[in-house]
């Protein structure tokens, strides 16, 4: 029994999935096929015979199998009601739950074949929403990632908005800082009446300072032809205000090079824009014309000169050094998987950089502090200072903040403060909780001179581990984002208790020196 998923957007994910079917039909296998294609060009010839299911029956898939495995032919691709949230599932990584909070979008592009197969846009309740989010932290996921075609326009058609969502979201996430969020892909239009309220939230410690903005084109010509309902203008007001309001702030993007109509002068401005920002996670790809969109009818350029294009962006991209400089940072990351050597760990830091740690297995699903100590193109290497456990080094209970008022929960009665009471690790800055503001130097040395006793103790066992082999850097792109505050430094200052002791010392010395003088001069009179 065969059941391939289908991928409507590039025309390679659509001819690898037409291969897979003419393999399956040779062999004679009962086959189903699942997802875009057949929810979006249900008459495809290679669909003839088989069964297929859409992209919004999936709670149904057993049925449809059962009945493809008794000689039936099912085809079942409406639906009025969206899928539960909480059907069986298999997560790949067992620490990562991507969670749909909506299906379809409100856009048009005119290349675009999604929306043919997604439909209009369809959103979850926000209820439904933190419920299963509630459901999910409880069975130890470690990051939550929302998923999308348009994750900016959520809500839309059931009069409520993404900050909305997000900001019920945070006040479920535990206390401890164990499991992040990461927001999914955005388009410019529907993030930028928002952008103040998605700043704040972005730069909540249980929030990862990460969102993939696709721009496509860095001229107006282009988008406009696409029918994208921005402009370049506005991109760069969603990256530069998100920058400014977001400590560490990390923006991926998507280009396509070589759209029909695409001059030269419009792809200069495209490297333009690449260039200005240095993103460091681009995702280039070329122009495939999908049938059915109005693109397809559009006056195509060379192939030749759409695959230079390509190579040139790509070129410009690549020569970016996003990771220099990183070497000696202290950074806290959260640990969810292997990497594919078999031999590091993978973990992300606030801004969502990919880090590279060698450690024991047992260490998936926790969060660590590490000491970066290499940088690489597509991602850095870190050595682990200190396995986090379960405290409350960051306060995620509390509705989102803007940068300003992170800390502020520590002058608040009715909220407990973010910091340890012991010196260790905090994703606070030391100031709020009444410590003298220092440096980022400052705190980094903090650090490391509160943890020798902690490293130390971990030595052996990290000597063991890097006699394993040592390997070229990973190239899995990653983003290179140094949020220093996702870390901090460690609280300064001095409790009650301690200036009680050493006062208690400094009497006791006083007294011993008075009592040596008293008797000295007992005994002067004798004589």
């Amino acid at each position: 029994m065969i059941k391939p998923q289908s991928c409507t957007v590039k025309s390679p994910s659509q001819s690898a999935m037409d291969t897979l079917i003419a393999r399956c039909k040779k062999a004679k296998k009962p086959l189903v096929v699942a997802g875009c294609v057949p929810q979006g060009s249900r008459d495809l010839k290679e669909l003839e015979g088989v069964s297929i299911i859409g992209v919004q029956q999936i709670d149904r898939v057993v049925e449809v199998v059962e009945e493809t495995l008794k000689g039936h032919e099912v085809r079942l691709l409406t639906r009025k009601t969206l899928p539960a949230l909480d059907l069986p599932k298999v997560r790949k990584n067992k620490f990562v739950e991507i969670l749909p909070i909506n299906v379809g979008c409100l856009g048009a592009c005119t290349y675009c074949k999604t929306k043919h197969a997604r439909g209009h846009l369809g959103s979850y309740t926000v209820e439904s929403l933190v419920g299963r989010v509630r459901s999910v932290v409880s069975d130890g996921v470690r990051e939550i990632w929302l998923s999308s075609e348009d994750t900016g326009a959520y809500g839309r058609d059931i009069g409520v908005n993404l900050p909305t969502l997000l900001n019920a979201i945070v006040t479920e996430l535990p206390a401890d800082g164990s499991t992040m969020l990461r927001i999914g892909m955005t388009n410019p239009p529907f993030i930028l009446e928002h952008l103040k309220e998605i700043a704040a939230v972005l730069s909540h410690p249980c929030v990862y300072s990460f969102l993939h903005v696709p721009v496509q084109s860095g001229s107006d010509n282009v988008l406009l032809a696409m029918n994208r309902e921005y402009t370049a203008s506005d991109f760069r007001t969603v990256v530069d205000t998100l920058i400014e309001l977001v400590p560490g702030m990390q923006i991926a993007t998507d280009i396509i090079c070589g759209f029909p109509g695409e001059t030269d002068e419009d792809f200069a401005q495209t490297v333009a824009l690449i260039k200005d920002y240095k993103f460091s996670q681009v995702h280039i790809s070329q122009f495939y014309p999908r049938p059915g969109t109005p693109a397809a009818r559009m006056k195509k350029i060379s192939s030749n000169i759409v695959k230079q294009r390509s190579r040139e962006l790509t070129t410009v991209f690549e020569s970016f050094t996003p990771y220099i400089g990183m070497e000696g940072r202290i950074e806290r990351i959260w640990i969810t998987e292997f990497a594919s050597d078999q031999v590091h760990l993978v973990g992300h830091t606030k801004g969502y950089i990919q880090v590279l740690v060698i450690g024991p297995e047992s260490m998936l699903g926790s969060s660590a502090i590490v000491k970066i100590t290499s940088a690489g193109r597509w991602s850095v290497f870190g050595e682990v200072i200190e396995t986090l456990s379960e405290r409350d080094p960051v306060k995620c209970s509390s509705k989102s903040k803007s940068p300003e008022d992170i800390c502020s929960p520590c002058s608040e009665q009715t909220e407990s403060c973010a910091c340890s009471v012991e010196p260790a690790p905090c994703a606070c800055q030391a100031e709020c909780c009444g410590a003298k503001p220092t440096s980022k130097e400052e705190q980094v040395n903090t650090l490391l001179n509160i943890l020798p006793e902690k490293a130390e103790a971990n030595s052996f066992n990290e000597q063991s581990l890097r006699k394993r082999k040592q390997v070229s850097h990973l190239q899995n792109g990653a983003e290179p984002i140094l949020n220093f505050e996702s870390t901090c430094g460690v609280v300064g200052g001095t409790s009650p208790v301690d200036r009680a002791l050493v006062g208690g010392i400094v009497l006791s010395l006083f007294t011993i020196i008075m009592l040596f003088f008293y008797i000295g001069f007992r005994k002067s009179e004798s004589n």
